[in-house]
Formats: C-alpha cells, structure tokens, sequence
C-alpha cells in the first residue's frame, strides 16, 4: 500500500541532508500532494473569485457583473475568475477544485442598495438569513460540499440590493456603484490569504 507523501513530511525525513530536488528523485511525483508541490515550485494556490446572481433581474446579478468586470483587469497568476449564474449543484464541482474561494452575492438585508459587506461564514447555517432568490441553492452547495469533505474556505461579499428588482439586465446606478469596493476588497482579501 502506497502511502501519498506531503512535501513537508518528506522534508522532515532528514532535513540536515536532504534538499528538495533531492526528495522529488527519491520520491515518486505521484506520491507527493498536488499543493505540496506548489509549494516545492514556489506556486500559490490558486484563488477562485465567484460572481453569484441573475443578470436578467438587475441587482440581483451583481456578483456576476463585479466577477466579469474585473476578471479583464490585472491580476496576480493565481486569481481566477467564474460567472457562477444562479448558483446550484454544478457548481460542486468547483467547490472541489479551490481551496480558497471570494464569493460575491446580492442580498436582501434591509440595508441600502450597494452596501458592501464581507464575512467568513464556515457554515451554511453562517449565510446571511436573507441572500437573495438564488439563496437556497447555494446554501444546499454549502451543505452538500461539507458533506462531501471539501468544502473550501469561503469569503463573502454581499452587495445589498432593493426587494423589487425590475426585469433589466444593467445595474441600478447605487449598486454599479459599489463594483469598485467590491474591486478593492477583493483585492485586499487576496493580499491577505
């Protein structure tokens, strides 16, 4: 039985001896983990900026209008970028593939349109009570990926939107206002982790 090796165990072998080109000729690739290895080449993790929401229902749709946005801008080599839609189970997968995911939503809070807020939630019972329509999918992809043993760790960014939002695919001119703090701490978030 193969045992997979982190880089760390493997360098803790025989420190005073051993250096890393070393332990990839006497361990075998496949025996290291993947995020070992990026750690070996010097690469960063990657971070997956997800943009939730209904374009078609204006405000709603703020997390993917800030997500296309920004992803033609400059970002470091590790940042990546997803128009989620709606949320749901497809995007399961994703939650797989990143250990770090920014996740930027409307919601329904009471506050003004294009109050920016982030948190941490480590739960699905953690999401803000009142996300917008989309809520129960994304919820059910929290549940169903901490379930599955690898739900990734979630940055939030909530955009508070008005209750009625009209059939319109542009953004009320409040909440279009609030992409450039969204920008901002996004860009932070990923100084940070």
């Amino acid at each position: 039985m193969e045992v997979a090796l982190t880089f760390e165990t493997a360098f803790q072998i025989n420190s005073k001896y051993i250096n890393q080109s070393q332990i990839l000729q006497v361990f075998p690739l496949h025996l290291l983990q993947i995020n070992s290895l990026k750690k070996l080449s010097g690469m960063k993790e990657e971070i997956l900026v997800l943009g939730i929401g209904n374009i078609l229902l204006g405000d709603e749709g703020i997390g993917v209008h800030a997500v296309r946005m920004m992803e033609v801008k400059s970002w470091p080599g590790h940042i990546r970028f997803l128009d989620g839609g709606t949320g749901g189970f497809h995007l399961l997968s994703i939650f797989q593939q990143y250990k770090k995911i920014i996740l930027i939503d409307a919601t329904l809070d009471g506050n003004p349109p294009g109050k920016v807020n982030m948190l941490k939630p480590k739960y699905a019972k953690d999401f803000p009570q009142t996300l917008s329509a989309h809520d129960i999918g994304l919820r059910d992809l929290v549940n169903s990926s901490a379930l599955l043993g690898f739900l990734p760790e979630i940055f939030l960014i909530t955009v508070s939107i008005s209750e009625n939002q009209p059939l319109s695919m542009e953004l009320s001119e409040e909440v279009g206002q609030a992409v450039a703090e969204i920008e901002l701490l996004v860009s932070e978030l990923i100084g940070k982790i």
